[in-house]
């Protein structure tokens, strides 16, 4: 059983008391009653794999808004306190959470998707982190995806004993998907020559995917694993530097970055900027992006066009 914290949240209100997927199992005995709630877009998205038709799951985070930068509203925190099963990224991700948890009181299941996970360590040549900071973005390697439908995946069969069968057939089914989406991502990235498989983004967040697919992280606009950094004018020079010396191709961006360092670093050595990338969140159902396994699927087809 992967790991599933139970916390006591007690949250007094201040201001007044698919593309290409196979269709999930259902059960004719769906508990509607459950009340899931998920905080990123893209968990979300990963846990209505897991619970089907049996279980509704919705989002804290509106689509397209940046969850590092997220605060809770009096809105947000009566939606936490109204749900039965809280579904969270973990590892530091949501920093706002603990003063939500601080007036403890009731009791709901907290899923932290990836407990039991260990945080990378900065490969020999990457720039410094600050050892203080763990870097939350697991779900940038699909197969680190898989631990989280398996832990997502027991705590709601802890929520909900009785839809065990679904739970476990509805994991398996997408478990096999995100395999599939591994060997796609391996076979594109081939096709790029490996000196030229060198990541350049806005803030660090690839860390997981470069480990997994052999990219080299040269460095990043922001030094953090939070998008609130601001660089030194001695960071963005050495910066500039290595993007000259290495003949990276490309800068990326994610949706909602401020291009104003990159357009800058690309004026000065002319590099490309690669911008648009869903990272954080997925898009509306008529956007690019509207699945954790499209969103995966546009950023490698936007990051492999790059690179070639």
């Amino acid at each position: 059983m992967k790991k599933v914290f139970i916390f006591m949240l007690l949250v007094t209100l201040l201001w007044g008391n698919a593309a290409c997927q196979p269709k999930p199992s259902t059960s004719p005995h769906a508990s509607a009653s459950l009340k899931v709630l998920a905080v990123e877009t893209f968990l979300a998205d990963i846990a209505r794999q897991v619970a089907g038709d049996r279980l509704s799951v919705e989002s804290l985070l509106p689509i397209g808004l940046d969850p590092h930068a997220f605060e809770p509203t009096p809105q947000d925190v009566a939606r936490i306190a109204d749900s039965q099963v809280l579904i969270i990224n973990g590892a530091g991700f949501e920093t706002w959470l603990q003063k939500v948890l601080q007036n403890a009181g009731g009791q709901h299941l907290v899923i932290e998707a990836s407990a039991g996970l260990t945080p990378r360590q900065p490969q020999p040549g990457e720039p410094p982190t600050d050892e203080h900071e763990t870097d939350p973005h697991f779900w940038l390697d699909p197969t680190l995806v898989i631990h989280y439908v398996e832990t997502i995946r027991d705590g709601l069969i802890q929520a909900d004993p009785s839809g065990k069968e679904v739970y476990t057939a509805n994991a398996a089914v997408y478990i096999d998907q995100l395999r599939a989406l591994d060997s796609w991502i391996q076979e594109q990235v081939n096709t790029i020559p490996p000196e030229r498989r060198i990541l350049v983004t806005n803030h660090e967040s690839f860390g997981y995917f470069a480990d997994r697919y052999g990219f080299r992280i040269l460095g990043t606009l922001l030094p953090s694993v939070t998008t609130g950094a601001s660089p030194s004018a001695m960071e963005l020079a050495s910066l500039a530097d290595h993007i000259r010396q290495s003949g990276a191709p490309a800068i990326f961006l994610e949706t909602g970055a401020n291009p104003q360092l990159a357009d800058q670093i690309s004026r000065e050595t002319g590099v490309k900027v690669v911008s648009g990338l869903f990272t954080h969140s997925i898009t509306p159902p008529d956007g690019p992006a509207p699945s954790y396994l499209a969103m995966m699927r546009y950023n490698v087809t936007a990051i492999v066009t790059a690179l070639r």
